[in-house]
Protein backbone atom coordinates (compact mmCIF):
# COMPACT_ATOMS: atom_id res chain seq x y z
CA UNK A 1 0.00 0.00 0.00
CA UNK A 2 2.83 2.36 0.92
CA UNK A 3 4.59 1.54 -2.37
CA UNK A 4 1.46 2.43 -4.32
CA UNK A 5 1.08 5.67 -2.33
CA UNK A 6 4.73 6.61 -2.91
CA UNK A 7 4.42 5.88 -6.63
CA UNK A 8 1.29 8.05 -6.81
CA UNK A 9 3.08 10.93 -5.07
CA UNK A 10 6.10 10.52 -7.35
CA UNK A 11 3.92 10.46 -10.47
CA UNK A 12 1.98 13.52 -9.31
CA UNK A 13 5.26 15.36 -8.62
CA UNK A 14 6.64 14.52 -12.07
CA UNK A 15 3.45 15.65 -13.80
CA UNK A 16 3.40 18.91 -11.80
CA UNK A 17 7.07 19.56 -12.61
CA UNK A 18 6.49 18.89 -16.32
CA UNK A 19 3.46 21.21 -16.45
CA UNK A 20 5.39 23.92 -14.56
CA UNK A 21 8.41 23.59 -16.89
CA UNK A 22 6.20 23.78 -19.99
CA UNK A 23 4.33 26.78 -18.60
CA UNK A 24 7.57 28.58 -17.71
CA UNK A 25 8.97 27.80 -21.17
CA UNK A 26 5.90 29.28 -22.83
CA UNK A 27 6.18 32.43 -20.73
CA UNK A 28 9.77 33.04 -21.85
CA UNK A 29 10.04 31.22 -25.18
CA UNK A 30 10.65 34.44 -27.19
CA UNK A 31 13.08 36.06 -24.76
CA UNK A 32 16.80 36.35 -25.55
CA UNK A 33 18.60 33.03 -25.46
CA UNK A 34 21.88 31.47 -26.60
CA UNK A 35 20.25 30.55 -29.91
CA UNK A 36 18.48 33.92 -30.28
CA UNK A 37 20.63 36.53 -28.45
CA UNK A 38 18.24 39.35 -29.42
CA UNK A 39 15.06 37.40 -28.72
CA UNK A 40 12.32 36.67 -31.22
CA UNK A 41 9.03 38.37 -32.06
CA UNK A 42 5.98 36.55 -30.76
CA UNK A 43 4.02 35.27 -33.80
CA UNK A 44 1.02 37.20 -32.50
CA UNK A 45 3.01 40.47 -32.52
CA UNK A 46 5.40 39.87 -35.43
CA UNK A 47 3.39 41.98 -37.87
CA UNK A 48 3.10 44.86 -35.37
CA UNK A 49 6.83 44.87 -34.65
CA UNK A 50 8.00 44.65 -38.27
CA UNK A 51 8.89 48.38 -38.55
CA UNK A 52 11.92 47.91 -36.28
CA UNK A 53 12.73 44.33 -37.36
CA UNK A 54 15.65 45.38 -39.65
CA UNK A 55 17.33 47.03 -36.64
CA UNK A 56 17.34 43.97 -34.39
CA UNK A 57 20.96 43.24 -33.47
CA UNK A 58 24.05 45.31 -32.71
CA UNK A 59 25.28 48.33 -34.66
CA UNK A 60 28.43 50.41 -34.50
CA UNK A 61 27.44 54.07 -34.77
CA UNK A 62 28.79 57.60 -35.03
CA UNK A 63 26.92 60.07 -32.82
CA UNK A 64 27.10 63.88 -33.03
CA UNK A 65 25.29 66.22 -30.61
CA UNK A 66 24.78 69.96 -30.85
CA UNK A 67 26.06 72.35 -28.18
CA UNK A 68 23.76 74.96 -26.59
CA UNK A 69 25.59 77.66 -28.57
CA UNK A 70 24.65 75.98 -31.87
CA UNK A 71 28.04 74.47 -32.68
CA UNK A 72 28.43 70.73 -33.17
CA UNK A 73 30.42 68.53 -30.80
CA UNK A 74 33.06 66.05 -31.94
CA UNK A 75 31.82 62.69 -33.23
CA UNK A 76 31.46 60.03 -30.52
CA UNK A 77 31.59 56.26 -31.13
CA UNK A 78 28.47 54.47 -29.97
CA UNK A 79 27.00 50.97 -29.87
CA UNK A 80 23.25 50.63 -30.43
CA UNK A 81 21.51 47.32 -29.76
CA UNK A 82 17.87 46.41 -30.48
CA UNK A 83 16.21 43.29 -29.06
CA UNK A 84 12.77 41.80 -28.49
CA UNK A 85 11.50 41.91 -24.89
CA UNK A 86 8.35 41.11 -22.90
CA UNK A 87 8.37 37.64 -24.46
CA UNK A 88 8.45 38.98 -27.99
CA UNK A 89 5.70 41.60 -27.66
CA UNK A 90 7.86 44.76 -27.56
CA UNK A 91 11.32 46.05 -28.46
CA UNK A 92 14.03 47.54 -26.27
CA UNK A 93 17.13 49.30 -27.44
CA UNK A 94 20.28 50.20 -25.51
CA UNK A 95 23.04 52.66 -26.37
CA UNK A 96 26.58 52.81 -25.01
CA UNK A 97 28.60 55.91 -25.91
CA UNK A 98 32.39 56.12 -25.70
CA UNK A 99 32.02 59.27 -23.55
CA UNK A 100 30.39 57.24 -20.75
CA UNK A 101 26.73 58.07 -21.44
CA UNK A 102 24.17 55.28 -21.65
CA UNK A 103 20.49 55.14 -22.54
CA UNK A 104 17.64 52.72 -23.13
CA UNK A 105 14.19 52.90 -24.71
CA UNK A 106 11.15 50.65 -24.64
CA UNK A 107 9.16 50.54 -27.89
CA UNK A 108 5.59 49.24 -27.84
CA UNK A 109 3.13 49.28 -30.74
CA UNK A 110 -0.39 50.36 -29.79
CA UNK A 111 -2.73 48.31 -31.96
CA UNK A 112 -5.67 50.67 -31.25
CA UNK A 113 -3.97 53.88 -32.42
CA UNK A 114 -1.55 52.08 -34.79
CA UNK A 115 1.21 54.21 -33.24
CA UNK A 116 4.54 53.44 -31.63
CA UNK A 117 4.89 54.55 -28.00
CA UNK A 118 8.57 55.01 -27.11
CA UNK A 119 9.78 55.76 -23.58
CA UNK A 120 13.39 56.92 -23.13
CA UNK A 121 15.71 56.70 -20.12
CA UNK A 122 19.22 58.18 -19.96
CA UNK A 123 22.09 57.89 -17.49
CA UNK A 124 22.72 61.64 -17.89
CA UNK A 125 19.12 62.72 -17.22
CA UNK A 126 17.46 60.90 -14.34
CA UNK A 127 14.02 62.48 -14.74
CA UNK A 128 11.04 61.60 -12.58
CA UNK A 129 9.00 61.31 -15.75
CA UNK A 130 10.89 59.91 -18.74
CA UNK A 131 10.37 61.33 -22.21
CA UNK A 132 7.74 59.59 -24.31
CA UNK A 133 7.54 59.93 -28.09
CA UNK A 134 4.62 58.74 -30.24
CA UNK A 135 4.66 58.10 -33.98
CA UNK A 136 4.52 55.66 -36.84
CA UNK A 137 6.07 54.61 -40.11
CA UNK A 138 5.66 57.26 -42.80
CA UNK A 139 6.80 55.99 -46.16
CA UNK A 140 10.15 54.31 -45.50
CA UNK A 141 10.90 56.33 -42.34
CA UNK A 142 9.81 55.96 -38.72
CA UNK A 143 8.92 59.36 -37.24
CA UNK A 144 8.16 60.02 -33.57
CA UNK A 145 7.02 63.22 -31.82
CA UNK A 146 6.91 64.64 -28.30
CA UNK A 147 5.67 68.10 -27.26
CA UNK A 148 8.66 70.21 -26.20
CA UNK A 149 9.29 73.91 -25.61
CA UNK A 150 12.34 75.57 -27.11
CA UNK A 151 14.77 77.23 -24.64
CA UNK A 152 13.15 80.59 -25.50
CA UNK A 153 9.71 79.26 -24.52
CA UNK A 154 8.36 78.76 -28.05
CA UNK A 155 5.93 75.87 -28.29
CA UNK A 156 7.01 73.03 -30.51
CA UNK A 157 7.94 69.39 -30.72
CA UNK A 158 10.90 67.08 -30.54
CA UNK A 159 10.91 65.01 -33.75
CA UNK A 160 12.95 61.80 -33.98
CA UNK A 161 13.38 60.12 -37.36
CA UNK A 162 14.84 56.75 -38.36
CA UNK A 163 15.68 56.73 -42.08
CA UNK A 164 17.80 54.89 -44.66
CA UNK A 165 16.71 51.72 -42.85
CA UNK A 166 18.05 48.40 -44.13
CA UNK A 167 19.45 45.12 -42.83
CA UNK A 168 22.91 46.72 -43.07
CA UNK A 169 22.15 49.71 -40.85
CA UNK A 170 20.16 52.93 -40.47
CA UNK A 171 20.42 56.63 -39.74
CA UNK A 172 18.71 58.66 -37.03
CA UNK A 173 18.20 62.37 -36.41
CA UNK A 174 16.71 64.40 -33.61
CA UNK A 175 15.19 67.80 -34.43
CA UNK A 176 13.23 70.51 -32.67
CA UNK A 177 10.38 71.85 -34.81
CA UNK A 178 7.78 74.56 -34.26
CA UNK A 179 4.06 73.75 -34.30
CA UNK A 180 3.76 74.59 -38.01
CA UNK A 181 6.92 72.58 -38.80
CA UNK A 182 8.39 75.60 -40.61
CA UNK A 183 11.33 75.92 -38.19
CA UNK A 184 13.54 72.82 -38.07
CA UNK A 185 16.54 72.76 -35.71
CA UNK A 186 18.63 69.56 -35.78
CA UNK A 187 20.21 68.74 -32.41
CA UNK A 188 21.54 65.18 -32.80
CA UNK A 189 22.50 62.83 -35.64
CA UNK A 190 23.53 59.15 -35.58
CA UNK A 191 24.79 56.91 -38.40
CA UNK A 192 24.77 53.15 -37.71
CA UNK A 193 26.11 50.06 -39.46
CA UNK A 194 25.44 46.46 -38.42
CA UNK A 195 28.32 44.84 -36.55
CA UNK A 196 27.04 41.31 -36.93
CA UNK A 197 24.42 39.43 -38.88
CA UNK A 198 20.89 39.85 -37.58
CA UNK A 199 19.62 36.83 -35.66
Amino acid sequence: MNIQKNLTILLFTLISFTIHAQSQGEMTQYEASEKHPYGQPSPEFKESLKDFAPMIGMCECKSVNRNPDGTWQDTVDMLWSFKYILNGTAIQDDTWKANGQYATSMRQFNTDSLKWVVTYFSSSNKAWTPGTWIGDKQGEDIILYMDQQAPNGMEGKSRLTFYDISNEGYKWKGEWIDKAETIVYPFWTIDCRKRQERK
